[in-house]
């Protein structure tokens, strides 16, 4: 298959997926669509550092969890509109993915995932104490102002379709991305790092532009998560959160464009529907975890797409 026909593909994918999610409000709950969208753009964002980069990432709540302190403040304190709060939220994760990016891409391996876990906690330490994130209380009861300042987003099927457009966004940047020559160097980087550098590759740089658009990314995530439930709160910054969206990309598959959709589905779904189980939806999770890891070695979308690719060939 060649890289327009896969191009091609994804795209075709991808507008069918976005056909669905148009009138899916009208069959589930909207919130509910929302925290999924929200958690497959994270996961989206982590993937494009390790599935892309090799990099694992213990850290990506201080983005995330960050963004949505930020955006909930300058939404409920300041009296910012909803897309603007988002802006702010994306804007910081981005200013604190170069300062955390510049300092973690040092290191590779098993000491670049400490490094990012330990600035993560210092982040989480910060949020506890700051005075404007509130505690263990968080932000809470943030507005929905309206839009631009003119349409009314409200309810939760008007809020629903701004949180789409965010998602599409970021899913098509994500997508751009992996598809230049920018993403192309990424790839070399992950498979042979050395010859990158042999080439005249300025390895450093490339890791830390990736590093800062998946920091961007999620804490677009974020940011919206936050106005969607009208909180930010300190679960979203815990390195349980990091832990978490690791767990999405590895179930949908590491490296795919669609599988940390399919991987934050699967577990969202999960957490909404097993919640009667209460502390049994860990135990849950990390069951089904461990059976993907020894059944679908590549994920649920990657073996898919390996299977497809098999038999493409065995009817060749």
């Amino acid at each position: 298959m060649t890289a327009g026909t896969t191009k091609n593909r994804d795209l075709l994918i991808f507008a069918i997926l976005m056909a669905i999610a148009v009138v899916a409000p009208m069959v589930i709950y909207p919130v509910f669509l929302m925290k999924v969208l929200c958690f497959a753009l994270f996961a989206l964002a982590f993937n494009l550092l390790i599935g892309y980069v090799g990099l694992l990432s213990f850290g990506h709540a201080m983005f995330f969890g960050g963004a949505a302190y930020i955006s909930g403040y300058v939404v409920k304190a300041w009296g910012w509109s909803p897309e603007m709060g988002i802006l702010a939220g994306t804007a910081c994760a981005a200013l604190l993915g170069l300062v955390t990016g510049s300092l973690a891409i040092r290191r590779q391996g098993i000491y670049f995932a400490m490094v990012t876990l330990a600035l993560s906690q210092m982040v989480f330490f910060f949020c506890v104490q700051a005075p404007f994130t509130g505690g263990e209380d968080g932000i809470q009861a943030i507005p929905r102002r309206p839009l631009f300042g003119i349409f009314d987003i409200k309810d939760d099927l008007s809020f629903f379709y701004l949180v789409l457009v965010v998602f599409a966004f970021g899913f098509l940047v994500i997508w751009r991305a992996i598809h230049s020559p920018f993403g192309q160097v990424l790839k070399a980087i992950r498979e042979n790092e050395p010859r990158a550098v042999s080439l005249g590759y300025r390895v450093d740089q490339y890791k830390l532009l990736a590093f800062v658009l998946s920091a961007a990314l999620a804490g677009m995530a974020g940011a919206t998560k936050a106005l969607v439930f009208q909180l930010a709160s300190l679960t979203d910054v815990t390195w349980q959160m990091s832990g978490e969206v690791v767990l999405m990309t590895l179930v949908g598959g590491m490296g795919t464009v669609f599988g940390p959709i399919v991987g934050a589905g699967v577990i969202i779904t999960m957490q909404n529907y097993l919640a009667g189980f209460g502390e049994w939806v860990l135990v849950i999770q990390g069951a089904i975890f461990v059976v993907v890891v020894m059944a679908f070695r590549k994920g649920i979308v990657g073996e898919i797409q390996a299977w497809w690719q098999r038999r493409s060939r065995s009817q060749v």
